[in-house]
C-alpha cells in the first residue's frame, strides 16, 4: 500500500506538468507496466483528479479541470511561495480575502514540512512591510470577479460612478482590463456614450445587474495604451504640474518612466512635461533629479516652493558667516 501511494503522488506530479504524457512514458518513468499506469489513472480519478486520456498513436493522459478543487500537490518551492502569497494577501486591499487567505494559510502550514515552516516562518518574524502614508481604497472582491468575467467574456458593463469631485453618473461600458497601480485597482473600457477609452476607479464604481449585451472587441490602439497609462498615473496625483525642461523632448523621454508623466516637444531644445505627485515636495525633488534646467509656474504652492529651495540651496554653499 506504501509502494502505491508514492506511486499515485509520483505519478500525479507528472500529470501536473502542462503536456500530454503516453502511458509508455509514464511506465518508463514510473518503473512499472502500462497495465499498472492505467489502474493509477483509475485510481487518481476516483480519488476526484480529472484525468484525460486520449487513444490512438498520439494519444495520451493529461490532468484537466474537474467540478470540484482536489488536493494540490506542491513542491518545496511552490509551497513556499503560495505561503507568501496568501500572508501578502491578507494584508492587501481587496475586501473580503483576508479572512480567506488567512484560513488557506492555516491549512498549508500545518501540513508544511518542519524544513520549509522554518523558512515561511522566518519571513514572517524578520520581514516587515513598512505602512504607507497613503493607505489606498479598499475594493470588493466580488466586484473584481465581477468585472474580470464581464472583460472574459465581452459583456457591457452598467454601472454608477463617482467622479474625483463628487459627480455622479451613470455608465455604460465595454470593458477590457483591469490594471492594478499601487494600491489601487482600475477598469479599462471604451466608454459607450461619449465614445472614447476611459479609465475608472473600481473602488468608485457601483456594477448594475443584468450585465449588457455582448460586444465585439474592438482593437485597443496604441495610442489608446498611453493614454490609459497616463489617466492612471494622473489619477493617483494630488498635485499636477506643467514644467518647461531645457532639453529636447527626445533626451527627456529616455531618462524618465512613461508613468512619471508625459513630454510633448516645444521646439528643438524645450519640451513640456505634464506631471504629477502626492505632495507639493515630492514634485519639487522629481524635478530637481531631471538632469536639466526647468521653468515652473504653476501651481503656485510649487512656485514658491522651488523658490524657497532655491535659495536654501544656495546658502548651504555660503561660507558661514564670521563672528566678530
Amino acid at each position: 500500500m506504501l509502494e502505491t501511494s508514492a506511486r499515485l503522488l509520483r505519478l500525479l506530479s507528472l500529470l501536473q506538468t502542462p503536456r500530454d504524457w503516453t502511458g509508455t512514458e509514464l511506465a518508463e518513468r514510473l518503473a512499472v507496466s502500462t497495465r499498472t499506469v492505467r489502474n493509477d489513472v483509475d485510481r487518481l480519478r476516483n480519488l476526484g483528479y480529472p484525468v484525460h486520456g486520449t487513444r490512438g498513436a498520439v494519444g495520451g493522459y493529461r490532468l484537466g479541470a474537474g467540478a470540484a478543487l482536489p488536493p494540490l500537490l506542491l513542491d518545496d518551492e511552490e509551497a513556499v511561495a503560495v505561503a507568501i502569497g496568501l500572508r501578502t494577501a491578507a494584508g492587501g486591499t481587496v475586501t473580503g480575502v483576508e479572512e480567506t487567505s488567512l484560513r488557506a494559510l492555516a491549512k498549508l502550514e500545518q501540513v508544511l514540512p518542519a524544513r520549509l515552516r522554518h523558512r515561511v516562518d522566518a519571513l514572517r518574524r524578520y520581514a516587515e512591510a513598512v505602512p504607507r502614508d497613503d493607505p489606498g481604497p479598499r475594493v470588493d472582491a466580488d466586484t473584481l470577479s465581477a468585472l474580470a468575467a464581464a472583460c472574459r467574456d465581452h459583456e457591457r458593463l452598467r454601472f454608477d460612478y463617482r467622479s474625483h469631485d463628487g459627480s455622479e453618473s451613470r455608465r455604460e461600458v465595454e470593458p477590457y482590463r483591469l490594471v492594478t497601480w499601487g494600491r489601487r485597482w482600475y477598469l479599462v473600457g471604451f466608454d459607450v456614450e461619449r465614445n472614447g477609452w476611459r479609465t475608472f476607479r473600481v473602488d468608485r464604481l457601483h456594477p448594475r445587474t443584468p450585465a449588457g449585451p455582448r460586444f465585439v472587441p474592438r482593437d485597443l490602439p496604441e495610442e489608446a495604451v498611453d493614454q490609459v497609462r497616463r489617466g492612471v498615473s494622473s489619477a493617483a496625483w494630488r498635485y499636477r504640474a506643467r514644467v518647461v525642461v531645457h532639453t529636447p523632448a527626445e533626451r527627456l523621454a529616455e531618462r524618465i518612466n512613461p508613468a512619471i508623466g508625459t513630454v510633448t516637444a516645444v521646439d528643438d531644445t524645450h519640451c513640456l512635461l505634464d506631471t504629477g505627485a502626492d505632495s507639493v515636495e515630492a514634485l519639487a525633488v522629481h524635478l530637481g533629479l531631471l538632469g536639466a534646467d526647468f521653468t515652473v509656474t504653476e501651481p503656485p504652492e510649487l512656485v514658491e516652493l522651488v523658490r524657497a529651495l532655491g535659495d536654501r540651496y544656495r546658502r548651504a554653499t555660503e561660507p558661514p558667516p564670521t563672528e566678530r
